[in-house]
C-alpha cells in the first residue's frame, strides 16, 4: 500500500505538469445563414498535426501543447475556409464562442463550366485539367487564377501535361492506362457532386498514392460526407455549351444507417463559339452507403455521362484571312442544319463498391473493387476514288495556284511563277463553298434513274465513295483497390496501398453512315492486290453501316501499383519518406490479317513487360504559426503508354524496337505564409522527364530518296521519337490580402522554362514498302536537333491581379487582369533531321540549302502575348427559406483574337518544299493555329434546400 501512495506522489507532479502543458479551446460551429450548429467541420491549429472534429452539436475541444501565437482554421467541403488568431495559455480553457462559417454556394465560379479546346478533346489530350477541371475547393490564389482566368490560353501548371498527375476517385486511379491520361468527359456535368476532394500539388506528400509530378486529385463520393439537402442549378453559357441544367440532393446519414446522394444534368447546345460546334450531353450520378456497424461501411457509387461534341477545326493562316477566327472546315449544311463531320462520342459508365473499416481509433483501411466499360468513338468521312470532301484541302485553295514552281531539266530551280487568275477561281470557290458538301456526297453514292423522256425519276444507291466512320475504342477495366492509414505513435504516420487494373480494349473502324450509298469496300484504294485488303481472311468485303472495317484489334494490359509512405509530424518539423513499385504488361491481339503485314498482324503480339521503381521525400519547417517551409523531391521510373508502345498498331504487331521506361525526376522549395489578412505562397520546382516515346502519323512530300528504291519519294509514315527528353524549370507565386472586411486583392504569377533538353532519335516507318522483303520498312533517320527548342501548347509566362470587393449583404463584384506570354508553336521533327537537307532525286545536298535560310526556315514560332480582362460577380440570399444564389461572368471582356496554340505541318519533309512553300508568302502548307474564344459570358442560378 505504501509503494502504491509512494508512486502516486511521484507521478501527481509530473500529471500536474502536462496538464498546464495543454491549452483548450472551445467553440461552437453554426451555419451563418440557417443558425444551425454543423456536425463533422475540421478544426485545426495551422501548421500542425493537432485536429478536432465538431460534434453533432457543432463543439468542439481542441487541446494543444504549441506554446505562443497560433492560427485556427475551420475547413469544410461546401463552406469557406474561416482563419482565426489565436493565443495559447497554457494550462488554461480558451472559448471561442459561437463561430460562423459562411457557404460557398455563391463562389459558383466557372469551373462549373469546363471549357476545353478542340485539342483538348482529341485522343491526343495533353493539356493539364488537373487545374481545370475540378479544383473548386482550392482556396490557393494561383491555383484559382489558373483554372478560372489562364485556363482558357491552355495555361499548364508548371509547363506539365495530365498524365504526370494522378487522379483518383474514392482510391481508384482514374487515368488510363491506353495514354495515361484521365478521360475528362467522363465526369462532365457532376460538378455538384464532385466536390468533396483533397488536391496535393507536386512531389507533395498523398495519403492514398505515390502520385505523380504535377500532383495528385482525389474525389470522394462517399454517401454520408454529402451535406444534407438538394440544390438545383441553370446556367446559360455562350462557350462549349449554350445551357445546362442540374438537379441534386443529398438524404444524410438516417438512424437506419442508410444515406444517399443523387444527381441529374443536361447540358446542350445547337452550336458553340465555333462554327458548328454542337453539344449535348447528360449525366447521372448515384451514392448509396449503408453503415453496417460502428466501424464499418458499403458505399456503392455508379455514374453514366453519355456526351457528344462537336470538333473545331485547326486553320492555316491563309483559310483565316478568308474567312475569320471562328471559321470551322468540319462541318456542312445538310436539309438546313449544320451537320458536323468530326464529333467525340463518350459513353463510359462507372461502377465502384468500397469498404470502409475503421480497425480502431488510428487506423483505417479503405477497399474498393471497381468497374468500367463503353466507348469513345471520334467520326471523319473516309473517301475512295474521289477527290477530298474537305473544304480547305490545299488544291481548293488560292495558294495551290500561287506557289506554282518551274522546273528546269528535271532540278527544280525556284523559279516562282504564280498563276493568278486560277488563284483567284479557287478563291471565289472556297468562298462560296467553304464548308462541306454533304449533298454533293449523297449524289455521288447514288446512281440518277430517269424516264424514257429523259427526265429523273429518282435515285438509286450504288457503291458508296464517300462513307461517314467512326474510330472506336471499346474498353472493359476491372480495377481493385485497398489503402491502409495508420498512425503508429503520436508523431508517426503510415500510408500503404495496392491497385491492380485490367484493361480490354477494342479497337476498330466503324461504319456509321452509308450517306445514301449501297455499301462500301473495305479495301485500302491506295494499294494493289493482296496489299489492299484490310483481312485476307475476308477479301473484298461490301461492307454496311454497323459494320466494323479497315483495322480491328484489342489491347491487353495489366497493371499493379504498391505504395508505402511514412510521415512523421512534430511541433516544428515534418518529414515523409514514400517508395513505389509497379508492374506492366503490354499486348496486342490483331482480329485482321492486315495485307501489308499478313505474318504480324493477326493473333497475339509478343508481352511487353515494364518493372518500375518511384523514391519521394519531403521536409517541412515550421517557421511559426504563419510560416512554413517546405521542400519535396522524387524520382521514377515510369512505364510508356500503350498508345507509345506500338509503332502502327492499327496495321500490326510491332512493337517500337528498344522501348523503355520513362525516368522522371522533381525537385520543388516552397515558403508559405498564412494570417487572418494576407496569404502567400513562393515556390521555385525542377522537373525532368527523360527517355521518352512518340509516335505520329502524316504524309510527307520528298521524304524518300531513290536509293530507297521507291517509285515516288512521297509517302503516308509514321514518325517515332525515342529518347526524347524534356526539362522544365520556373518559379510560382500566390499572393492574396484583405486589405479591409469588404476588399481583397489578389496577384498570381508563373515564369517557367520548359524545353526539349536531347536531340532524340528519328524512325520513320513506310508501310507501302512491306512488299519489298530486300529493303526494310522502317528507316533511321538520325537525331532530330530540336535541344533547347521550346516545348509547345502552353504559356511559359502569366500573370493575374485581381481585385474583389464582398458586401456584407451576400454580393461581390471581382475583376480580374491576365496577362500570359512565351507560347510557341509545335515543332515539325523531321525537319530537324540531317535528311532534310538531302535531295531525294540524287542524295546529295541541296544546293541552296545555306544554314543562314535553315535557321530562317526553322525557327520556332513565337506567339504573340495575351491579355485577358475577366469580370465576375453574384448574389446571395434567403428567399422562403430557400438559398438562392445568382453568379454571373464575362470573360475575355475586350474581345482579343489570340492563338493558344499550333503545330508545323510536316508535309514539306525537305529543305528545297519547304523554303519554296514559304517564300511563296502564301505557303500552301503553312502551320496550322488553334484560337481561343472571344468575348463570352457565364450566368448560373442556384437553389438550395
Amino acid at each position: 500500500m505504501r509503494k502504491k501512495y509512494f508512486l502516486f506522489l511521484i507521478l501527481l507532479p509530473f500529471s500536474l505538469v502536462f496538464s498546464q502543458e495543454q491549452t483548450t479551446f472551445l467553440g461552437i460551429v453554426i451555419d451563418s445563414k440557417t443558425q444551425n450548429p454543423l456536425e463533422n467541420i475540421v478544426v485545426s491549429i495551422q501548421n500542425s498535426s493537432v485536429t478536432q472534429l465538431t460534434n453533432t452539436e457543432g463543439r468542439f475541444k481542441l487541446q494543444s501543447s504549441i506554446k505562443g501565437e497560433q492560427l485556427l482554421l475551420l475547413h469544410s467541403q461546401g463552406y469557406k475556409d474561416l482563419l482565426l488568431k489565436i493565443k495559447s495559455n497554457l494550462g488554461q480553457e480558451v472559448n471561442l464562442g459561437i463561430l460562423q462559417l459562411e457557404d460557398n454556394f455563391s463562389d459558383e465560379t466557372p469551373a462549373a463550366l469546363i471549357t476545353l479546346l478542340e485539342s483538348d478533346l482529341s485522343d491526343d489530350n495533353s493539356s493539364s485539367e488537373m487545374t481545370a477541371g475540378l479544383l473548386q475547393s482550392s482556396k490557393d490564389a494561383f491555383m484559382q487564377a489558373s483554372a478560372f482566368n489562364w485556363g482558357q490560353a491552355r495555361f499548364r501548371v508548371r509547363g506539365l501535361d495530365s498524365e504526370n498527375g494522378t487522379m483518383m476517385l474514392n482510391g481508384m486511379v482514374m487515368n488510363k492506362i491506353y495514354d495515361g491520361r484521365p478521360q475528362w468527359n467522363n465526369w462532365g456535368g457532376l460538378n455538384n457532386v464532385l466536390r468533396n476532394q483533397e488536391f496535393s500539388i507536386g512531389a507533395a506528400a498523398s495519403n492514398y498514392t505515390f502520385g505523380g509530378i504535377l500532383g495528385t486529385q482525389q474525389i470522394f463520393t462517399r454517401a454520408s460526407m454529402y451535406r444534407k439537402g438538394g440544390q438545383l442549378t441553370f446556367s446559360g453559357s455562350n462557350t462549349t455549351y449554350s445551357w445546362r441544367g442540374i438537379a441534386t440532393y443529398a438524404s444524410g446519414m438516417n438512424t437506419s444507417g442508410w444515406a444517399y446522394a443523387i444527381s441529374v444534368g443536361k447540358r446542350w447546345s445547337d452550336e458553340g463559339f465555333f462554327e458548328g460546334t454542337n453539344f449535348n450531353a447528360e449525366s447521372f450520378f448515384i451514392s448509396v452507403e449503408k453503415k453496417l456497424n460502428a466501424r464499418q461501411s458499403l458505399n456503392f457509387t455508379g455514374f453514366y455521362t453519355p456526351n457528344s461534341r462537336g470538333k473545331n477545326s485547326a486553320n492555316t493562316n491563309e483559310v483565316t484571312e478568308l474567312t475569320n477566327e471562328k471559321y470551322n472546315s468540319y462541318w456542312g449544311w445538310q436539309n438546313g442544319t449544320k451537320r458536323n463531320a468530326r464529333e467525340k462520342n463518350v459513353e463510359e459508365p462507372l461502377f465502384m463498391l468500397n469498404h470502409y473499416f475503421k480497425i480502431d481509433e488510428k487506423t483505417n483501411l479503405n477497399s474498393s473493387i471497381m468497374y468500367q466499360f463503353g466507348k469513345v468513338g471520334n467520326s471523319n468521312i473516309d473517301y475512295q476514288r474521289v477527290d477530298s470532301p474537305d473544304p480547305v484541302n490545299y488544291k481548293k485553295m488560292p495558294s495551290y495556284f500561287n506557289s506554282l514552281y518551274a522546273k528546269d531539266h528535271g532540278e527544280f530551280s525556284g523559279a516562282f511563277i504564280p498563276d493568278y487568275e486560277n488563284a483567284e477561281k479557287n478563291k471565289i470557290a472556297f468562298l462560296a463553298h467553304s464548308q462541306i458538301d454533304w449533298d454533293a456526297m449523297y449524289r455521288a453514292n447514288q446512281k440518277i434513274i430517269t424516264n424514257a423522256n429523259g427526265t429523273v425519276s429518282g435515285f438509286e444507291p450504288m457503291q458508296s465513295h464517300y462513307v461517314l466512320y467512326e474510330d472506336r475504342t471499346d474498353d472493359k477495366t476491372f480495377g481493385a483497390s485497398t489503402n491502409l492509414n495508420s498512425q503508429l505513435t503520436a508523431n508517426i504516420f503510415f500510408d500503404g496501398g495496392i491497385t491492380f487494373r485490367n484493361l480490354k480494349s477494342h479497337n476498330f473502324q466503324y461504319l456509321t453512315d452509308l450517306l445514301g450509298g449501297e455499301y462500301f469496300e473495305d479495301i485500302d484504294p491506295f494499294y494493289k492486290g493482296n496489299q489492299a485488303q484490310s483481312d485476307l481472311q475476308n477479301p473484298n468485303r461490301k461492307v454496311k453501316e454497323g459494320d466494323i472495317y479497315g483495322y480491328n484489334y484489342n489491347f491487353l494490359a495489366n497493371t499493379i501499383d504498391v505504395f508505402a509512405q511514412f510521415r512523421f509530424s512534430y511541433n516544428r518539423t515534418e518529414f515523409y519518406l514514400a517508395q513505389s513499385y509497379s508492374m506492366s504488361d503490354y499486348q496486342r491481339e490483331g482480329l485482321y490479317q492486315n495485307g501489308l503485314y499478313p505474318d504480324n498482324s493477326l493473333g497475339k503480339s509478343q508481352k511487353v513487360n515494364f518493372e518500375n521503381f518511384g523514391f519521394k521525400g519531403g521536409f517541412t519547417y515550421k517557421i511559426s504559426g504563419k510560416q512554413l517551409l517546405f521542400f519535396n523531391g522524387s524520382h521514377l521510373t515510369r512505364a510508356p503508354s500503350i498508345r507509345n508502345t506500338f509503332s502502327n498498331s492499327r496495321l500490326n504487331n510491332a512493337v517500337i524496337n528498344g522501348i523503355e521506361s520513362e525516368n522522371i525526376s522533381s525537385a520543388e522549395a516552397n515558403y508559405v505564409y498564412h494570417s487572418p489578412k494576407l496569404k502567400m505562397r513562393l515556390t521555385a520546382y525542377y522537373a525532368t522527364i527523360k527517355n521518352s516515346t512518340k509516335t505520329t502519323f502524316f504524309y510527307a512530300e520528298g521524304i524518300f530518296d531513290n536509293g530507297a528504291g521507291y517509285d515516288a519519294t512521297d509517302a503516308f509514315v509514321s514518325q517515332t521519337l525515342t529518347h526524347l527528353d524534356k526539362k522544365n524549370i520556373g518559379a510560382e507565386l500566390s499572393f492574396e490580402y484583405q486589405m479591409s472586411s469588404t476588399l481583397k486583392t489578389t496577384f498570381s504569377a508563373a515564369y517557367g522554362d520548359y524545353t526539349y533538353s536531347s536531340n532524340p532519335d528519328v524512325l520513320i516507318t513506310n508501310d507501302a514498302n512491306t512488299a519489298k522483303t530486300d529493303k526494310p520498312s522502317t528507316f533511321d533517320f538520325g537525331k532530330a536537333y530540336i535541344k533547347n527548342y521550346k516545348q509547345a501548347g502552353m504559356p511559359q509566362q502569366a500573370y493575374s491581379l485581381g481585385l474583389e470587393y464582398r458586401d456584407p449583404k451576400f454580393w461581390w463584384l471581382g475583376a480580374n487582369v491576365n496577362y500570359l506570354t512565351d507560347s510557341y508553336i509545335d515543332i515539325s521533327p523531321v525537319a530537324r533531321t540531317s535528311q532534310f537537307y538531302i535531295n531525294p532525286a540524287n542524295e546529295f545536298p541541296f544546293p541552296e540549302a545555306t544554314k543562314v535560310r535553315g535557321d530562317e526556315l526553322l525557327k520556332q514560332e513565337k506567339f504573340n502575348p495575351i491579355s485577358l480582362l475577366n469580370i465576375s460577380g453574384g448574389k446571395s440570399c434567403r428567399i422562403y427559406k430557400k438559398y438562392v444564389g445568382l453568379f454571373a461572368s464575362i470573360n475575355n471582356v475586350l474581345d482579343s483574337t489570340y492563338k493558344t496554340g499550333g503545330f508545323e505541318q510536316a508535309r514539306n519533309a525537305n529543305f528545297r518544299a519547304l523554303n519554296q512553300d514559304i517564300s511563296s508568302g502564301n505557303p500552301s502548307f503553312g502551320p496550322k493555329y488553334y484560337y481561343g474564344y472571344g468575348r463570352t459570358y457565364f450566368v448560373n442560378l442556384t437553389i438550395g434546400f
